[in-house]
């Protein structure tokens, strides 16, 4: 069932006048010009993702970071339902190897779509931030681990896995985009640091996608 409505949305990116070019835009068309890979190594030209149909892509940081492991089971309880009702994609990419893709959906339980850009050329085009930035107004709704206990559990990750590495850098913040159909750019948010995470349910509301009740207390219904 359809939650109440998201928190107001801050920033959102409107379209260009007739005749003209918004500049803040013209990155997105070098963007669209990389490739991603998927989970099988395969090169995806970047534009392909949002071609034929509006996306949600949401860039995160490295696979082993506690808030983005949460927020991304988060993602996953969006029913494929909504998408394909709205004719929406819904695309993770984050900036590690390909082979941790599979790990990190098995992990996290997410089964929709998930790409990566490993030299964070993308990123890097969009302007996306490395360190971190002031956290004193930003709470993630999607984060339930405190500082000390989510950096234990994301080094022991790290120190259990096959191979100790950060999974991407681990400076490198995320965003989110809507995008498409075609280069029509509905929204595009620049996290600030590890908790600035647009709420997901202010990117299915701008994509025109219903939205999801995150809370595990059962909602209670006037009859």
């Amino acid at each position: 069932m359809a939650a109440p409505p998201a928190a107001p949305v801050t920033e959102q990116v409107g379209r260009a006048r007739r005749g003209g070019r918004r500049p803040e835009l013209e990155p997105l068309r070098e963007a669209a010009r990389r490739a991603v890979l998927d989970a099988d190594g395969r090169s995806v030209p970047f534009q392909a993702l949002y071609a034929e149909q509006k996306a949600i892509v949401l860039f995160v940081r490295n696979f082993l970071c506690y808030t983005c492991k949460e927020y991304v089971e988060d993602l996953a309880k969006v029913p494929k339902a909504f998408l394909q009702e709205s004719n929406v994609r819904l695309i993770v990419i984050g900036q590690s190897s390909y082979h941790h893709i599979k790990p990190f959906c098995s992990l996290t339980g997410y089964t929709h779509e998930m790409y990566v850009d490993p030299l964070r050329e993308i990123y890097k085009i969009l302007g996306m931030k490395r360190g971190e930035g002031n956290k004193a107004s930003v709470r993630s709704p999607h984060v339930k681990s405190n500082t000390l206990l989510g950096s234990i559990r994301s080094i022991w990750r790290a120190m259990t896995g096959p191979a100790f590495d950060f999974q991407g850098d681990p400076a490198q913040q995320g965003g989110a985009l809507i995008i498409g159909p075609g280069n029509e750019v509905h929204f595009l948010h620049l996290d600030k640091n590890r908790l600035d995470h647009v709420p997901i349910n202010t990117v299915l509301q701008l994509a025109g996608v219903k939205t999801v009740n995150f809370s595990n207390k059962p909602q209670i219904i006037d009859i």
